[in-house]
């Protein structure tokens, strides 16, 4: 049995569940937002040392110790029952459910993909990743992570002025119902102006990487999937190809050279992962440049773009269920 933790509109989750059909692979959804309302949970240990785990998905019980592979893929966190109405008590039961259901997976012993949800935290560290990345043999661009204004101008000058900015988290965030994007920008001088501000808000800065190509590598256990995406060839994508101008910018099959490919296979191992979307730069002189990892990463567009098969990939890996090293970096 394979446990698919997503949320109900994920196109992902979507494609995989159909060529998990077609392989006959037993399968299960849920979406951690439905834990009050219509799932239960349970897990026990007995005297001897002995446990269980079952979440309860109306009629069906599922016997969470005997699971193949997990996939731990968008699930949204537990929402407390409408019958709940104080804000105060609807926040310390979320919280409290939120606690015990990171608990009870943490707990169970099978193949996580990527990984159990507190490994999957901790990868997303902007810092900790070009740190491994740079132990790993990979080049990495000179990167400054700060609120303070001081050191900013400082590095602005020691790169001559060639260097952008992005956020220290999360690219894209939700308020007031709304979505909002901060690309990686270009540091110009209109910016000095408002360096003050940085003290609000930490930011990253990293040199200017010169690009001949960017390059999206997804691994999936230990194979790797490389695609270039001409982003130099649209003025819209040149210094962040996420603006997408599918047009002009063409995403094709890439033949990484074998030991990069090593290198980010050990990346995702290091990391304690079993998946991982690389993004990397391979610059006009050749060298291959690490940029970030995200452990979450979406495929399907690069998939549909290149034909390169991830998705049966990943139907492979978590039928396999295979174990992987847990302890992250």
């Amino acid at each position: 049995m394979i446990l698919i933790l997503t949320h109900p509109d994920d196109e992902h989750a979507n494609y995989v569940a159909t060529q998990l059909e077609e392989r006959g692979a037993s399968f299960v959804r849920f979406n951690p937002a439905e834990f009050q309302r219509a799932a239960a949970l349970s897990f026990a240990y007995t005297p001897q040392g002995g446990s269980y785990a079952t979440l309860h998905l109306g009629e069906e019980h599922i016997d969470l110790r005997q699971l193949r592979a997990v996939w731990n893929r968008r699930p949204e966190p537990p929402v407390a029952h409408e019958t709940l109405g104080d804000e105060r008590v609807r926040e310390f039961v979320q919280q409290e459910c939120r606690t015990f259901m990171q608990d009870l997976w943490q707990a169970l012993d099978c193949l996580w993909l990527p990984a159990p949800p507190a490994t999957v935290r901790q990868t997303q560290y902007k810092a900790s990743q070009l740190q491994v990345a740079g132990q790993l043999g990979f080049d990495v661009p000179p990167t400054l992570i700060t609120n303070n204004a001081p050191d900013l101008l400082d590095f602005y000058s020691e790169h001559q002025g060639k260097i952008v900015s992005k956020l220290a988290g999360f690219s894209f965030f939700d308020t007031v119902g709304d979505t909002f994007t901060r690309y990686t920008e270009m540091v110009t001088p209109r910016d000095l102006a408002y360096a003050r501000s940085l003290r609000y808000c930490p930011m990253i800065f990293q040199a200017y990487v010169p690009k001949r190509l960017e390059l999206r590598v997804t691994v999936v256990g230990q194979r790797v999937f490389a695609a270039a995406i001409h982003s130099q060839s649209s003025n819209h994508t040149r210094y962040d190809w996420r603006r997408y101008d599918d047009y002009q910018t063409p995403y094709l099959p890439y033949d990484l050279p074998h030991d990069v490919q090593q290198r980010c296979v050990a990346l995702v191992e290091r990391l304690g992962l079993c998946y991982g979307a690389l993004d990397l730069v391979l610059t006009p002189d050749g060298r291959y440049v690490f940029l970030e990892i995200n452990p979450s990463g979406q495929y399907l567009w690069i998939e549909v773009a290149t034909g390169l098969p991830i998705t049966a990939a990943l139907c492979e890996l978590l039928i396999q269920g295979a174990p992987v090293t847990r302890a992250a970096a």
